[in-house]
C-alpha cells in the first residue's frame, strides 16, 4: 500500500467536546436518552429497551446527543463527523479526509492516461 495515508483522530476530544460544550451545539440535557424510561436525569433504565410499548420518545427535532442512554444520535454523530472531518483533531494536524480523497482522485486519474 504505497500510497496509503494514516491519520490518527481523537475521537474522544469530539465526543468530550459536545457533552462538555453541549449548549454551544443546542443540547439541553446531554446526558438524558430519547427514548427510555425513567424520566431525567438519565431517561436510562437497562432492563427496558427502546421501542417497548411504555417508552417515551422525544418530540420530533428535539436536540438530544443520546438515543437510547448508549448510541448517539443523528444530531449527535453529525456533530461528532464535521469535528472529525475538520481535521482539527487529526495527527498529523490539519488532515482532512477531503485533501486525502482528492489526493487519491489526482492520484488515480494521473495513472490512467
Amino acid at each position: 500500500m504505497v500510497d496509503a495515508a494514516l491519520v490518527f483522530v481523537d475521537v474522544y476530544a469530539a465526543k468530550y467536546d459536545l457533552v462538555a460544550g453541549h449548549a454551544a451545539h443546542g443540547i439541553a440535557r446531554p446526558l438524558m436518552a430519547c427514548c427510555g424510561h425513567g424520566g431525567p436525569p438519565y431517561n436510562y433504565h437497562h432492563f427496558k429497551a427502546c421501542m417497548s410499548a411504555e417508552m417515551q420518545l422525544c418530540d420530533v427535532g428535539a436536540r438530544f446527543a443520546s438515543w437510547d442512554g448508549v448510541h448517539f444520535t443523528e444530531a449527535a454523530n453529525a456533530i461528532v463527523a464535521a469535528k472529525v472531518l475538520s481535521g482539527d483533531l487529526s495527527t498529523p494536524r490539519g488532515v482532512t479526509i477531503a485533501s486525502l480523497v482528492n489526493a487519491t482522485f489526482v492520484v488515480a486519474n494521473n495513472n490512467d492516461g
